[in-house]
């Protein structure tokens, strides 16, 4: 059978396979006249950015542990200051602003650091990071392309007298709190604070070959957002260079500005040439680099490099399909390298970068891994990386360590996870001796309101701080002792939303059954039949179902504009376990969208509220792809759909997410045809609205421009929005986010009709 012809039996079978299981032929709404829609809270939303601004963010514990330092931004103006909060009086007062360290001048952002901000999702400025030195009593600072140490004790603050060229990127304190280092263009450097002087540690980089940066793959999906790692001691740096020789060149014009020149960006894509990475150490007052030694040819990636106080340098390379994972502890004198461990997994292995975390009372080190069944559980490793014992086993759902201390008689073992996708916990490990009964129940809860819960961690293990929201509240930061005893809260001065989300989080089906969500109108009618609104993602890694406030509050104003909106976690979303997170593996097309109809079914039948009939599905970026994919694929179900940023050909994406649950071309051609939305363009039978920023550097406006341009010679109808100048971060823009609400809203009012 051609090629041809086996792609259209399947999606005809696809067809058939949802008709069955919705039974919902009927023909969509017809179209009604545009209706202006209130938009005061979408523009409050967006001003606010998602009434996150005057939330404190980014606390930090003092190595003393007698104070919290965090930013915070006030709640009209998004500029991020630095408080302290002293955990005796659980006081906090304001310590610097930029505009004290500016002096009256303009945060300027070099073109590079919107980048990095634009890979770490952060839209606010003023200081985006600080750090604290060894002891705590200095504080570094980096901000509008300069650095600035801030004294504590004194409250002077001086700036480092760092070279010309280049923008400066990453700084880090030494171990001693003597030097800085930083990147600056394409190169290594340190300040020494008692001179004020700047050094070179690594020197030939360039725009090609980059040393102590983070390529792009590494920044966008692996969550490394740093090229180089100080030594214990203080005297080495360990470095990437990342060669960029054949990698693929991508331009974002601005066609607002015809006359600026394009933003060029290495962009490695399925099938093409990689970034080549290696890791060397150097002296940093100067000296040959010895570069470690490890199976490039096999392992492509370097997913995650510590080099830890009393631990070893270590580093986890990755092979391209990313089945096997070594974790590797290296000789920084000679460079060569011994094998811990390795991992292993037929479909792909999820990065645990925040593990090993070596303690020498626990001896060895503690790891992240999978079971025999491939389930994530914490493991205890001596030394040479042989596993003694498991210290949370994979029923608990460890997703991540946060921290390994030890007190004289204990060792104590911080983790994330939970039995319940929708809720995120932390949990304390106790393991007194581990010969002395290993196997008991030693974990403690240290959050048990249903939400999600992060934390962080000061030495020893305490203070520490809870950051918690739920579906009825906006997060809120408290600090705690180390006995767990609540000290106080870290102050906030965000407006509270005016609308509370009416949502309900369930689990719909027969085991294992479907984790979703409805929101429901305000002044909701039991006995009307109301439009339903599907608020999509359903991309690995990430979860939409969650117990948190602000994820509903655009989907209870959407709610109030008379729809229903509904939210599934298909299969493919983590918290489920390795078959469940695992069931995508090269049927991005399919499987997402199947577990989309089922749940959606099932929510149907429980809720007779929801018309069935008049279905329309809405989603950014994988949720993008998955509107424009529900309306193509399923268009006896999906009445209409506003594609945001929809990755359209995966050919179009990066390597190391893409081929992660692809595979490689040319060995996987099918699989990526089979989930492109091209070939299915001729099929469009239901409205279609597609937005896109034009200057997105992560979903390139080339995809939604390919199948505009398919849907167009396809002679088929639909509607395409441009988002001049915006990025994949389109709610960063305060407009744009109030006018692309409400036209989504008009969209489906139009399309879909009111409640009847």
């Amino acid at each position: 059978m051609a090629h041809r012809d086996i792609l259209s039996a399947m999606k005809t079978t696809l067809a058939l396979t949802l008709t069955l299981s919705c039974a919902a032929l009927a023909h969509a709404a017809e179209p009604t006249p545009n209706k202006a829609v209130d938009t005061s809270f979408l523009k409050k939303f967006a001003e606010t950015r998602r009434f996150m601004l005057g939330r404190p963010q980014n606390p930090k514990i003092a190595p003393d542990g007698k104070t919290v330092l965090f930013l915070r931004a006030e709640v009209d103006k998004p500029t991020l200051k630095l408080f302290e909060f002293d955990v005796a009086t659980a006081r906090a007062k304001e310590i610097l602003s930029p505009e004290s360290l500016l002096k009256g001048g303009a945060e300027n952002l070099t073109p590079e650091e919107k980048a990095r901000r634009e890979r770490m999702r952060l839209s606010a400025g003023g200081f985006a990071d600080f750090h604290f030195d060894k002891d705590g009593t200095n504080i570094l600072l980096p901000l509008s392309g300069k650095l600035f140490v801030y004294e504590r004790a004194t409250g002077n603050t001086t700036q480092l007298k760092t070279g010309e060229g280049g923008s400066i990127v990453d700084p880090k304190w030494s171990p001693d709190g003597k030097k800085v280092a930083y990147v600056r263009g394409f190169d290594v450097f340190v300040c020494d604070l008692a001179t004020n002087t700047e050094t070179a540690v690594t020197k030939g980089g360039t725009t090609i070959k980059t040393h102590g940066l983070a390529e792009f793959v590494a920044q966008e999906e692996m969550a490394r957002f740093t090229g180089y790692w100080w030594a214990p001691d203080g005297k080495h740096i360990a470095y990437e260079e990342a060669d960029h020789t054949g990698v693929e060149t991508w331009f974002v014009a601005d066609p607002f500005k015809p006359d600026a020149k394009p933003a060029e960006q290495f962009y490695p894509r399925p099938g093409k040439k990689n970034v080549s990475v290696r890791l060397g150490v150097v002296p940093v007052e100067g000296g040959e680099t010895v570069w470690l030694d490890w199976d490039h040819k096999t392992y492509d990636y370097l997913t995650a490099v510590r080099w830890d106080e009393s631990a070893p340098l270590t580093l986890q390379v990755q092979d391209r399909k990313q089945q096997k994972l070594l974790l590797l502890a290296a000789d920084p004198k000679t460079g060569k390298t011994k094998k811990l461990l390795e991992e292993k997994d037929a479909a792909w292995i999820n990065l645990t970068p925040e593990t090993p975390k070596f303690n020498s009372a626990l001896g060895g080190f503690v790891w992240l891994g999978a079971d025999t069944d491939g389930e994530s559980e914490i493991q205890h490793r001596n030394a040479d990386g042989v596993l003694n014992n498991v210290l949370v086993p994979a029923k608990r759902r460890p997703e991540a360590v946060m921290s390994v201390y030890s007190s004289r008689v204990d060792t104590f073992v911080i983790y994330a996870g939970s039995t319940d996708p929708t809720q995120r916990h932390i949990y304390r490990h106790k393991t007194p001796s581990l010969l002395v009964n290993p196997e008991s129940d030693k974990d403690t809860a240290l959050t048990t309101e249903p939400g999600t819960h992060t934390a962080v961690f000061g030495k020893f293990g305490g203070p520490y701080v809870i950051t918690s929201t739920t579906t009825s509240a906006m997060p809120k930061s408290f600090v705690f002792g180390r006995d767990g005893a609540k000290l106080g809260e870290l102050p906030s001065v965000a407006s509270e939303p005016e609308i509370k989300p009416d949502v309900t989080v369930l689990r719909v089906g027969e085991e294992p059954g479907y984790y979703a969500a409805i929101v429901r109108p305000k002044g909701f009618d039991p006995k009307k039949k109301y439009p339903v609104i599907v608020d999509v993602y359903g991309g690995p890694k990430h979860l939409h179902v969650v117990q948190a406030m602000r994820n509903w509050l655009v989907p209870q104003w959407l709610a109030d504009q008379g729809f229903i909106v509904v939210a599934v976690d298909n299969r493919g979303t983590p918290g489920r376990g390795r078959e469940w997170e695992r069931s995508l593996y090269q049927k991005f097309g399919t499987v997402p969208l199947e577990d989309q109809v089922k749940g959606l079914n099932l929510l149907c039948a429980k809720f007779p509220e929801l018309d069935k009939d008049r279905v329309g599905i809405v989603g950014w970026s994988f949720g993008g792809y998955m509107a424009a994919n529900g309306v193509l694929r399923a268009p006896e179900v999906f009445k209409a759909a506003v594609a945001g940023a929809p990755v359209t050909d995966w050919e179009d994406y990066d390597t190391h997410y893409t081929e992660r649950y692809m595979g490689l071309l040319p060995e996987s051609r099918k699989q990526y045809d089979d989930a492109s939305l091209l070939p299915l363009a001729k099929d469009l039978k239901r409205p279609l609205l597609l937005v896109h920023g034009t200057a997105d550097d992560n979903v390139y406006y080339r995809h939604t421009l390919k199948l505009s341009n398919a849907l167009f010679r396809a002679g088929r109808d639909f509607e395409s929005l441009p988002l001049p100048g915006v990025t994949h971060m389109y709610t960063s823009d305060p407009v744009v986010m109030e006018r692309l609400w409400a036209k989504t809203a008009t969209f489906f009012k139009t399309h879909l009709g009111e409640p009847k």
